[in-house]
């Protein structure tokens, strides 16, 4: 499992451009597959019915290697692509992302139609809030009520949030943590509860992390 840089999901991101009287709309948001990224395209269209194209591209996988686009009637290469590329030149994956246009009467060329879907795109992405996710191991640690005080202090210290809590004879707390520091974590855990305490590692997940690198303007 790979570190991969996406939208948050559950959100859709716009943004509005215009240029020489042509109104381009941008969308994006956060896709898990192929269906997905089709269905989201499928609504912008939808939406835009009587607008004069709707422009697209995704791309998917950790490492993102399923990419398309489409430049939905506007000439070869002067639509699609520039989104795709702008897709890629934030890094992000998991993303679709729709540029709609209302023409305006005067033609921008093909060097201008480039420019035009590349800004709008990457203005789309900028209202957007960009997450790393960020592959983490579940850990339940069960503890006695006489540690609690001590490993919640700990927790604090490391930053390592509660996900869950069990609450019995004995007290479970369900954890998430990178895979590297998981042996140091127990260490610590050991010296803190005298080694009073039992660690069940679980399976591997992606979490978001919000991330605060800048969007790559187009």
């Amino acid at each position: 499992m790979k570190n991969y840089k996406t939208v948050a999901a559950g959100e859709i991101f716009s943004a509005n451009y215009e240029i020489q009287k042509s109104k381009f709309i941008a969308h994006v948001k956060n896709v898990e597959n192929e269906d997905e990224a089709r269905e989201f395209v499928q609504s912008v269209r939808k939406k835009y019915f009587d607008a004069t194209h709707n422009c697209s591209a995704w791309i998917l996988g950790e490492n993102g290697d399923k990419q398309k686009s489409n430049d939905d009637g506007e000439p070869g290469g002067t639509a699609g692509n520039p989104i795709l590329e702008t897709i890629k030149k934030n890094e992000l994956t998991n993303v679709a992302a729709v540029v709609t246009r209302y023409f305006g009467g005067i033609k921008l060329g093909a060097g201008g139609l480039i420019r035009a879907y590349s800004h709008c795109a990457s203005l789309g992405i900028s209202s957007a809030k960009i997450v790393q996710m960020t592959v983490l191991k579940k850990i339940s640690v069960t503890i006695e009520y006489n540690f609690l005080a001590k490993v919640e202090n700990f927790l604090r210290e490391k930053k390592i949030p509660i996900s869950d809590s069990e609450y019995s004879d004995v007290v479970t707390l369900t954890l998430f943590i990178l895979p590297a520091e998981v042996e140091d974590f127990l260490k610590d855990l050991t010296d803190i509860t005298a080694a009073n305490f039992l660690a069940e590692p679980g399976k591997e997940f992606f979490m978001p992390i919000e991330n605060i690198l800048p969007v790559v303007p187009a």
